[in-house]
């Protein structure tokens, strides 16, 4: 979709020092909050028209958020891939911040439990999910609306083949400005959820339990990790009998 990120021109490594380049287009943006229509119509053909190379999730290079590479190995299985994700995020928030056994306790049961029980039944009955293309890492930041025409335009991807629902997981984390619930509204009226649509929330807090865990590996001590705890809390109470 050239129509929603800068031309890019050129990039390379520099020939002076270890860094790398990248030249694209200027484009005169302003980062107020995006038009929640026309983001939730521009995402949601991203997610529709891509086309995973594999037919797998996943990438074909590990896709760093900020500092911090992700686990992203393809995978046909959503429901493994997801796990594999999430576990990655884990261990990289462990490595930046105290022990914290509850968390270790939740996450444990969350793999084991939770995941299954809200992710397969997407891939079982004759269902499939198609795997897309999602930025990763579509945060207000990451938006800009074009001062010259109102237009769109992303960047900064941390891109991967995901299940469509996960690329709107961040739009539900409180530490970021996009969390009104007319984000996602509007990106579910171009791109609707899948069966079972009554448990899609849930899914949709799970996904950013990842989304809150890696905000608090690239910023120790954020209350982001105390949200991941909270949902992860909620998913095992409702859907497990590990209440303890």
């Amino acid at each position: 979709m050239p129509s929603i990120v800068p031309m890019p021109y050129s990039a390379g490594k520099c020939l002076d020092n270890k860094g790398c380049f990248f030249l694209s287009e200027f484009v005169p943006i302003v980062h107020r909050a995006p038009n929640a229509v026309q983001l939730g119509e521009q995402i949601a053909r991203l997610h529709r028209d891509s086309l995973s190379p594999t037919g797998k999730f996943g990438f074909s290079t590990t896709p760093y958020d900020g500092k911090l590479p992700l686990v992203v190995n393809w995978d046909s299985s959503w429901a493994s891939f997801y796990s594999k994700l999430l576990y990655g995020v884990y261990l990289l928030d462990s490595r930046f911040n105290d022990k914290w056994q509850e968390l270790d306790d939740a996450m444990v049961i969350a793999l084991a439990e939770v995941i299954p029980r809200l992710l397969k039944p997407l891939e079982e009955g004759g269902r499939t999910i198609k795997p897309c293309l999602i930025h990763g890492d579509l945060w207000e930041d990451n938006i800009g609306t074009d001062l010259r025409t109102g237009g769109i335009f992303i960047f900064d991807c941390c891109a991967y083949y995901a299940h469509h629902e996960m690329g709107v997981a961040m739009w539900r984390v409180k530490h970021h400005k996009m969390n009104a619930p007319e984000y996602r509204e509007e990106y579910f009226k171009n791109y609707p959820p899948d069966e079972p649509v009554a448990e899609c929330d849930d899914r949709n807090r799970l996904y950013s339990i990842k989304e809150n865990l890696m905000y608090s590996a690239l910023k120790p001590g954020h209350i982001a990790r105390e949200e991941a705890l909270a949902d992860m809390e909620y998913l095992i109470c409702k859907y497990t009998d590990a209440i303890e």
